[in-house]
Formats: structure tokens, C-alpha cells, sequence
């Protein structure tokens, strides 16, 4: 189940439409995958969910549907905005190389 709503995201979108709701479907589960995957964890098991995470999919997703081609011109292309990273970061498990102790 996401934790960002098709409704919400259209919102955040400001799109009134049904035509991309299967794109922007897309871009929520993409959006919610890659901030766990970063984290190290679901999102869907921190609960309650902070509002910082539930903006960062949002951001996300808003940045996909922007950003849909892979080359850009006039325009400084990037992975993903500051923000959601920053963001994500604070929620991070883990980082590559650091030594995992299981409370050891």
C-alpha cells in the first residue's frame, strides 16, 4: 500500500486530469522504492510516518513527471533534487562501509 495517495500527488501536481494517473501511479511507487531502498527500510514500517518522508515521495514523484526525457536542454539535469536526499538521509540506517555491530 503507498503512503502517498494517487489524489495527493495529482494535488501536489496540480493536475486535475485522469490521463496520467497511470504514469503518476508509476512515479509514487518508483518515488516510495527508491527513498526505502535509500533508507534501508519500507517506509510503509515507520509508523507514523513523518510529513519530511511523505514531501520527499511527493518531491520525487513531482520531479519524474518533470523530468520524464533523459536529456535536457538549458536545463541542469540532476538524480534527484537536494531536498528528498537531504531529507532521506537523515533517515538512513546505514551508510556503505560503516561497520554493522547487531548490537554487538
Amino acid at each position: 500500500m503507498s503512503i502517498v495517495s494517487l489524489s495527493l500527488a495529482k494535488a501536489h501536481l496540480n493536475i486535475d486530469g485522469t490521463a496520467d494517473d497511470e504514469l503518476i501511479s508509476l512515479y509514487i511507487d518508483a518515488a516510495e522504492a527508491q527513498l526505502s531502498n535509500h533508507i534501508g527500510k519500507p517506509l510503509a514500517d515507520i509508523d507514523p510516518l513523518p510529513g519530511d518522508l511523505k514531501l520527499a515521495v511527493l518531491k520525487l514523484v513531482a520531479f519524474h513527471y518533470e523530468q520524464r526525457e533523459a536529456v535536457g536542454f538549458g536545463v541542469t539535469m540532476q538524480l534527484a533534487p537536494y531536498s528528498v536526499m537531504s531529507i532521506a538521509d537523515a533517515y538512513r540506517e546505514s551508510w556503505f562501509g560503516e561497520a554493522v555491530t547487531d548490537g554487538v
